[in-house]
């Protein structure tokens, strides 16, 4: 064991390296737990005892001389580095690197757009989980097991459970937050949301929602109409006036569809709004006493007004996008025509 051990010793102290796998490869040989140092470590049990004291003596000096090795080892090729980087001189022959700036993707324009609009008037933002259960993305939001409505949206569930599900809106974030918390509520939940439809130039199976919750004592309708009406004018300009049609939702009472006035000034707007000047985006209404119970929260005592808006549905109207597909191709000469509103 004597031989071995002055032989190591002698390699250590003639072991130089040039790069950093070197280094590692001093690390694995003389440092690692796997080490020959180590085997020897491990042998000692086999020497006669009368020497067993010696070696042990040795083996330690030889790990101690291994160890200070390896750090003057890092030190010679740390300085290595610095006087490479210091005397490097650039190939000033290559063509410059072009100096180009990347654009911010229009959905998250439009949600930011969004998201400062809302925020301003003291809602915040709240986001929840895209795996969501049976609970908070239907039953909790009036969606009784066998009501015709779960049949408005066509759901992604996970094959082994199917109590669990992909969400298909945002409003399961409304009720992880009811439940949770104690009213006053103020908030907008933008967030990705999955449907199993057919992907085309209308749809898509994976979009983006922006949702909105006030709950407190006296919210009324008239606070949802003037709330959606700032919003639109802030967002496509002061002239803009909504309208509010009835509608049906499992979860609002009474239910609204949102339209905006675009104009039918010309054949575009004509066309864009079907001759009626009119262009749907988004739904509201008061939430359901049934979805404020599910929650916790007093009926009685509390009302509150919701409302949801596709995001891909205000871009494509925002800059008259007629193709929903072009937000997922990641086609360079269509993102970069965004550079202007970043």
């Amino acid at each position: 064991m004597e031989d071995k051990i002055k032989a190591l010793q002698e390699e250590i102290n003639q072991y130089t390296v040039q790069n950093e796998e070197e280094l590692e490869a001093y690390r694995m040989r003389f440092i690692s737990r796997k080490s020959v140092i180590g085997d020897l470590l491990a042998s000692i049990k086999d020497v006669a005892p009368e020497k067993r004291k010696e070696a042990g003596i040795m083996l330690n000096q030889l790990k101690n001389a291994s160890q200070a090795k390896f750090k003057e080892l890092i030190g010679e090729l740390e300085a290595q580095k610095a006087s490479k980087q210091q005397y490097d001189v650039p190939d000033l022959t290559l063509p410059p690197i072009p100096d180009e700036l990347g654009s911010i993707h229009p959905l998250t324009q439009v949600r930011n757009r969004i998201v400062e609009i809302f925020e301003r008037i003291g809602f915040q933002v709240v986001d929840g989980p895209e795996i969501e259960d049976d609970h908070h993305n239907f039953t909790a939001l009036n969606f009784p097991p066998d009501h015709p409505a779960r049949e408005m949206q066509d759901t992604f569930f996970i094959e082994k459970n199917p109590d669990i599900v992909l969400r298909t809106h945002t409003s399961s974030v409304q009720v992880r937050m009811m439940e949770e918390g104690e009213p006053p509520f103020r908030a907008i939940m933008p967030g990705r949301v999955f449907r199993n439809e057919a992907i085309s130039a209308r749809a898509h199976c994976v979009f983006h929602q922006v949702e909105g919750l006030y709950v407190d004592k006296n919210v009324s309708f008239a606070d949802l109409k003037q709330t959606l009406l700032h919003f639109a004018k802030e967002l496509f300009g002061p002239e803009t006036g909504i309208r509010l049609r009835p509608s049906y939702f499992p979860f609002t009472e009474p239910s609204a569809e949102l339209d905006i006035w675009w104009g039918n000034e010309s054949e575009a707007d004509k066309r864009i709004t079907k001759g009626t000047g009119w262009l749907e985006i988004g739904g509201c209404g008061m939430v359901d006493p049934y979805v404020l119970e599910s929650c916790g929260i007093d009926p009685e005592e509390y009302t509150g007004f919701a409302f949801g808006m596709g995001i891909e549905r205000i871009a494509m109207i925002k800059y008259q996008i007629k193709d929903l597909r072009l937000f997922t191709e990641n086609d360079i000469r269509f993102l970069k025509q965004f550079s202007a509103f970043n």
